[in-house]
């Protein structure tokens, strides 16, 4: 797969309309779940990973760019397209309104649950150091396998289960809950 990723990296770097759009339709719809689970809005995912396209065709204009593994480069752009998201939004107080609210044929308890516990768990992410959050997200919000995302983080194998490891217990001290001591 990663060989006809590469073959039409290829050409489109020559300007392959066709290329392009292969690799577009290839690639946004796990573009789009990975941005999406990170930042919990369509409209705003909706942008983000446009803006990962547009860094590519600027990319790619300018005679830039990835020469091969096309997946980690595209992967390595939406997480910095993401990370400088975050740090635009630090200077903003407001909560957005979320369309689950909005359009919501389910019961809106359920629904208000469900958005409190997603956002306990971003926060959670965010206590984690950047390379273990990236390492998380690639993981279980994009599906990715530790061999891509040693790729796309540029770190040996065994760095990325660690991560993971420590990651994931981290975030398991963070949302379990403790359990109150009983004192008698």
């Amino acid at each position: 797969m990663a060989n006809d990723y590469d073959a039409l990296l290829q050409q489109a770097k020559r300007g392959n309309r066709q290329a392009l759009a292969a690799i577009y339709d290839a690639f946004q719809p796990p573009l789009y779940r990975y941005v999406y689970r990170q930042v919990d809005s369509q409209e705003t995912a909706r942008d983000l990973t446009a803006e990962v396209f547009h860094r590519f065709l600027q990319s790619l204009q300018k005679g830039n760019g990835p020469d091969q593994y096309l997946q980690a480069w595209l992967y390595r752009v939406a997480h910095n397209t993401i990370v400088d998201y975050y740090r635009r939004q630090q200077h903003r107080h407001h909560l957005p309104l979320l369309e689950q609210f909005v359009a919501a044929d389910d019961d809106p308890v359920h629904l208000a649950e469900l958005h409190i516990a997603a956002d306990r768990v971003r926060r959670s992410m965010r206590q984690l150091t950047p390379d273990q959050q990236q390492v998380i997200a690639l993981k279980f919000f994009a599906g990715l396998s530790n061999q891509e995302i040693a790729r796309i983080i540029a770190k040996p194998i065994g760095a990325v289960k660690a991560l993971q490891h420590r990651a994931i217990a981290a975030l398991q001290r963070q949302l379990l809950p403790v359990e109150e001591e009983v004192t008698l």
